[in-house]
């Protein structure tokens, strides 16, 4: 992969150096936690310090550093190591400081409804998918081969992220959404993610185990001013989960506690991102059926997984009280790394094409989405450096590796399945296994069953359908120059919906989204993959369904409030719900 590493504490020796290094930049750096009544003198404070004070503020924190070591652990940034795990950004460049990215595919289906409570409040159902035997026989394929996750999403108040310029935000309110962008509160974007068995464990690779499901609450932000042309500062971004784009990150559990502090600042991936058993975490069987619950409370929005099938239910709120925070804007020369307590509230009532995350490549805010792109085979991985240093391709078609092959683990590293791969984006070569015809097709032999979902249903009972969708893929994004293409995002020459190999000729395939007939127990329901002989009711002409070019405003990075119109998507909306649930 060009554009930089997975997950990965792997190896071992490198991460305990790394942590190292980071630990002895946030000391000086003086990271600490505070309240959020705190949060906009800090902000103003950030925006106006001098040097002198900057420096002041560094030596006062510097006094109590050392007693603060779990804040020093490595922590991967999502322009590198944690990139599958995060929102797609529009402007890499701007938020990370380097065209190095590791990008993100994700083909989405949306969902608007201008019922108050739509945007904050909604039930989906979903079960689970199944995976073929683990054997290695050719033509096979496995949930974590497809996708390092898949997650229903939600847009959230963080007066501490993009744009900055507003320093309240009423929660469940659509007068956030603002015509005027240098006018919009602050945003962040919950992804409440699943995580396929199977592979490589987390926090180094996608796996929670060998053979059942597991999920957490994912909170990005972007510390950005895109007016004023700033972001956080580097010894800030080097101490916290995500960087620029920082990360709230809780595995859900049966008692609702997370298993270490999920705030940017104080994550450690040997604690909090280490799924186990033991430490309380809601385990799934693949083919269960999960009812997923999300609402606003006095203290954050909570997210709800109870198990229909075998009667477990883990949960998770984004509130101070569990560790959750924002991370107070302090661009250089500040040095400034502060964490301040928060809960996390829904930023909209409804849903719609207006209500979305101002900083974010997608459209959306109440949205389902599948990550895909990520693994291609390797025959063989330099473990010093988790490079591919053999061919990559599944047996048949072979090459050499290139430079999308890496954030790679050998057979033996997996839990379950015997193959080596790599965990890149496949940009802008979509030439890994996610872009071959080993989709869910009805050959369970040899592939997985889709997850199969159904619309969101809001209202006081969960009882009202969302009344249009859209599908959205976000090809512009990851097609464009910075990541190696040739999609030219202000015009739209040179994107492709079918997108590109290594060889310049279309992908083999891209999944896309189907419905299943009404009539069908459970309903009508939605999955991503291939056409299912006997579920696929309707599949709105398979690649196609993506629509058009969907161009969206942005601010310019340092523009002074000027914005610029810029493609990210191909989009097509609905004039009505063709799936509404039962």
């Amino acid at each position: 992969m060009r554009h930089g590493m997975f997950w990965r504490l792997s190896v071992v020796g490198v991460a305990i150096a790394t942590a190292a290094a980071v630990g002895a930049t946030s000391a000086s750096a003086g990271p600490t936690r505070t309240t959020a009544n705190t949060a906009t003198k800090a902000a103003t404070a950030a925006k106006t310090a001098t040097t002198a004070a900057a420096a002041a503020a560094a030596a006062a924190a510097a006094a109590t550093a050392t007693a603060r070591t779990k804040e020093s652990y490595w922590k991967p940034s999502c322009a590198y190591a944690l990139g599958p795990m995060c929102t797609e950004v529009s402007d890499y460049h701007s938020a990370f400081g380097t065209k190095t990215y590791v990008g993100h595919d994700e083909p989405s289906a949306l969902f608007y409804s201008n019922t108050p409570g739509s945007g904050n409040r909604n039930q989906w159902e979903v079960t689970l998918p199944k995976d073929p035997a683990p054997a290695v026989v050719p033509g096979r394929s496995w949930s974590f081969q497809l996708t390092p996750a898949f997650w229903f999403g939600m847009a959230l108040c963080d007066t501490q992220s993009y744009p900055q310029q507003v320093s309240t935000c009423t929660p469940n309110s659509d007068a956030n959404a603002t015509s005027d962008l240098t006018k919009h509160p602050g945003t962040a974007f919950m992804e409440l993610q699943f995580y396929p068995p199977g592979w490589v464990k987390q926090f180094n690779s996608q796996s929670c185990d060998a053979r059942d499901w597991c999920a957490a609450l994912n909170i990005d932000s972007l510390s950005e001013d895109p007016v004023h042309g700033t972001v956080l500062n580097k010894a800030c971004r080097n101490s916290i989960l995500g960087g620029t784009e920082y990360v709230n990150f809780a595995f859900l559990t049966k008692s609702g506690k997370p298993i270490g502090p999920p705030n940017p600042l104080q994550f450690d991936p040997a604690t909090a991102g280490n799924p186990t058993r033991a430490a309380g975490v809601l385990f799934m069987h693949q083919g269960d059926r999960i009812k997923v619950t999300m609402h606003d409370t006095t203290h954050g929005l909570i997210t709800i997984l109870n198990d229909l099938t075998t009667g477990q239910s883990g949960f998770m709120t984004a509130s101070a009280a569990n560790g959750f925070g924002q991370m107070q804007a302090a661009p250089a020369p500040s040095t400034t790394c502060k964490e301040i307590n928060y809960d996390f509230h829904p930023i909209y009532s409804t849903s719609s094409p207006a209500t979305r995350v101002p900083w974010a490549a997608h459209s959306y805010t109440i949205a389902q989405d599948v990550e895909i792109g990520h693994f291609d085979y390797c025959t063989t991985v330099d473990n010093t450096t988790g490079n591919c240093t053999g061919q990559e391709g599944a047996p048949g078609d072979l090459e050499p590796a290139d430079g999308d092959d890496n954030a790679c683990f050998p057979a033996a590293a997996s839990l379950l399945v015997q193959v080596s791969g790599c965990n890149g984006t496949n940009d802008p070569g979509f030439d890994g296994t996610p872009y071959q015809r080993v989709w869910p097709d009805g050959n369970t032999r040899l592939h997985p069953t889709a997850a199969i979902f159904t619309s969101p249903k809001t209202g006081s009972g969960y009882n009202i359908n969302y009344g249009k969708a859209a599908l959205e893929t976000d090809l512009p994004r990851i097609e464009a120059p910075d990541l190696g293409g040739v999609c030219n995002r202000t015009t739209g020459v040179g994107c492709t919906l079918i997108p590109p190999t290594d060889d310049g000729t279309s992908a083999n395939f891209y999944p896309f989204y189907s419905i299943t007939s009404s009539h069908r127990a459970g309903g009508c329901q939605w999955f991503l993959g291939d056409n299912v002989p006997g579920l696929t009711a309707n599949n709105f002409g398979g690649i196609f369904q993506y629509g058009t070019l969907f161009p969206l405003e942005y601010l310019k990075f340092g523009g002074g409030g000027a914005t610029q119109q810029t493609i990210n998507n191909y989009h097509q909306s609905f004039s009505n719900n063709p799936c509404p649930a039962r």
